[in-house]
This record gives C-alpha cells, structure tokens and sequence, in this order.
C-alpha cells in the first residue's frame, strides 16, 4: 500500500481587475487509486512577482499585466 501525492496547477483565471487567479490541486492516491483531492487557490495582484510560477502562469502576467495595466492598478490601491 503506496500513498502518493501530486500537486497541479488546475485552473487559472483572470477576473476583471487583472487578477490571475491559480488553483493548486493536491491529488492522494492509494496504489494508483484516487483517494481524495484538496485545494489552494492564490491570487496575484498586477505587477506582483510571478517568478515561482508555472512557465504558463508567468507568460499570462507577461502577455496581460503591460505598464498601462499595472499603472491603473496602483492608482487604484491609492484611491482606497
């Protein structure tokens, strides 16, 4: 009887403000056999350090988040 477990990054979204939203699954099986699945969400915020990200998640912040982006959301953070 061999528990094994793996992490993967299953969902990743952006919502309005530009937040990418990423969804870690962590999978347990038993001997190859499902055994239950949580989850961890983590947002990141425009301009924030994706540099431990997946490869996929760093070219979505590179291909949304330009200087106009992360501009818009700072002034935002001061409006607050």
């Amino acid at each position: 009887m061999a528990l094994t477990e793996r992490q993967v990054v299953d969902r990743i979204e952006i919502v309005e403000s530009n937040h990418i939203q990423v969804r870690t699954a962590t999978i347990v099986e038993n001997d190859g056999v499902f055994v239950s699945k949580t989850f961890h969400r983590r947002a990141f915020f425009p301009g924030e350090d994706v540099s431990n990200q997946t490869t996929k998640v760093q070219s979505i912040a590179a291909a949304i988040w330009t200087d106009e982006v992360i501009s818009a959301y700072q002034a935002s953070l001061s409006e607050e």
